[in-house]
Parts: structure tokens; C-alpha cells; sequence
């Protein structure tokens, strides 16, 4: 009986030793997941600052470059008057350029997920600058000295300098009701006057697209048809403006998204 007893006082010990091991173990376990979720946590916040500060550097860049093109055609048109308008394109075309190639990569921000707007009227907005300023306008010097030219850039960088102010302050979490309500206003007026003009800059150039055959293609034999791109371009009219129709749509969604009474409160809170 002795034997018996001590054995079973070993193994109530033997038992006492593993509860006390598995919860230690556990409590270990809980403390490496805190610290592993606080490490996270750091490292998301990290994350979230870089993003914010390089979509920050990127809106500066934006806003310094429409900045440049908007005052220099200003101060060009007080100085010369009318006759600034015919060489707009030779005196500011490489950074308007320059600025709607860098505006490919708010597509890219899109798809990653570091920018909330929606992919599809952004990517219409943005191919219509690239078609309208780089296959119409830049393959055709004829044109390059319309005033239509001067026109559309003004809208242009007039749009993109109040949207770029907007977007560099909201990256750092200050909202003005009024620099608010004139972005998300401004451009349900100027927007369509833009469309407009690219339609105008297009039926300006039709003309020169059919004398010199610019982009047209004939393809050989055993193809028995011919690209006319001047027929291309008809066509793209038609596109552009039901691409406006939507577009316009969702800055109407977006103007009441941001201007409604609950959004304005959280903003000024």
C-alpha cells in the first residue's frame, strides 16, 4: 500500500508539472501573437505612411507642372495677347506632356489599391488626354497652332490645378469646404466644355489626316481591306461622348458623395 500510494502522489505531481508547463506554453503563445500583431500593426501603419506620402510627392509634382503651364499661358496672353495663342503648343507642349504620361500611373494606383477612385471613368479620362494630345494633336503641327489648342489646355490644367490642391491637402487630412465644393463642382461644368474642345481639335484635323494619310494602312494581299483612320477618328467621336455621358454621371455621384451633410460634418470634425 505504501508502494501504491507514493506512485499515485508521482503521478498527481507528474500531472501538476504538465498543467503548469501547458499553461505556461499558452500564455507564451499569447504573448508572442501580441507582440507579432503589434509588430504588424507598426509595420501596417509604416506602410500606410510611405503610400500616403508618395501619392503626396506625386500630387505635388502633378499640381507644380499644371501650375507652370496654367501661369505661363496667363502670362503669355497678358504680354503677346492673341498672338500667344498660335504657339501654346510649341512653348508648353513638353511638360504638358510630360504631365499627362505621369497621369498613367494614377491607373496603376488604382489596381494596387492605394487609391480608392474608381478605375473606369478615371482610365476614360485619362486615355482621351493621351489620344487627343499625342495621336491627334502631336502627329499634326498643322494643328499645333489652332486655337483650339490654347483653349483645351486651359481647361485642361485650370481642372488639374484645383484637383491636385484638393488631393495634396486631403493627403494630409485638411479639407476646406470651399476648395471642396470647387473641385467636385468645377468639373461637372468645365468637363463637358473639354470634350467639347477634344471633339473640335479632332474635326480640325480630319482634314490632314486625309491629305497626308497619317496612321492609315493599307494591308496586302491576301488582306483585302484598308485602316482610313480618319474614319477611326469619326468613330471615336462617338465614343467620347457616351464616355462623357457616363463619366459625368459619376462626378455627379462623387459631388454628392463628399458634399453631403454627413460627409461635410465628419471633415470639419
Amino acid at each position: 500500500m505504501p508502494a501504491v500510494k507514493s506512485f499515485g502522489a508521482a503521478i498527481g505531481k507528474l500531472q501538476w508539472w504538465l498543467e503548469r508547463g501547458s499553461r505556461t506554453a499558452v500564455i507564451l503563445q499569447d504573448h508572442a501573437l501580441g507582440e507579432k500583431i503589434k509588430v504588424s500593426g507598426v509595420n501596417w501603419r509604416a506602410c500606410c505612411f510611405t503610400m500616403n506620402t508618395y501619392l503626396f510627392v506625386y500630387d505635388l509634382m502633378q499640381f507644380c507642372g499644371h501650375s507652370w503651364i496654367f501661369t505661363n499661358m496667363i502670362i503669355r496672353f497678358m504680354s503677346f495677347g492673341k498672338d500667344s495663342l498660335a504657339d501654346t503648343f510649341y512653348s508648353i507642349g513638353l511638360v504638358m506632356r510630360l504631365c499627362q504620361l505621369l497621369s498613367i500611373l494614377e491607373i496603376l494606383h488604382i489596381l494596387i489599391g492605394i487609391d480608392k477612385s474608381r478605375l473606369f471613368p478615371r482610365f476614360l479620362q485619362i486615355t482621351e488626354r493621351i489620344v487627343v494630345l499625342f495621336v491627334v494633336i502631336n502627329s499634326q503641327e498643322e494643328v499645333q497652332g489652332k486655337y483650339i489648342v490654347c483653349v483645351l489646355f486651359f481647361l485642361w490644367n485650370l481642372l488639374d490645378v484645383v484637383r491636385y490642391t484638393y488631393n495634396m491637402l486631403a493627403r494630409t487630412g485638411i479639407y476646406y469646404l470651399p476648395l471642396t465644393w470647387l473641385n467636385f463642382s468645377l468639373c461637372i461644368l468645365l468637363y463637358p466644355l473639354s470634350v467639347l474642345a477634344k471633339a473640335f481639335a479632332i474635326c480640325v484635323s480630319l482634314p490632314y489626316f486625309e491629305s497626308f494619310g497619317t496612321y492609315s494602312i493599307k494591308l496586302p494581299f491576301p488582306f483585302a481591306f484598308s485602316i482610313y483612320f480618319p474614319y477611326v477618328l469619326k468613330l471615336y467621336l462617338l465614343v467620347l461622348f457616351i464616355g462623357m455621358c457616363f463619366i459625368i454621371q459619376n462626378l455627379f455621384s462623387e459631388r454628392k458623395a463628399h458634399l453631403g451633410t454627413s460627409n461635410i460634418k465628419k471633415k470639419r470634425n
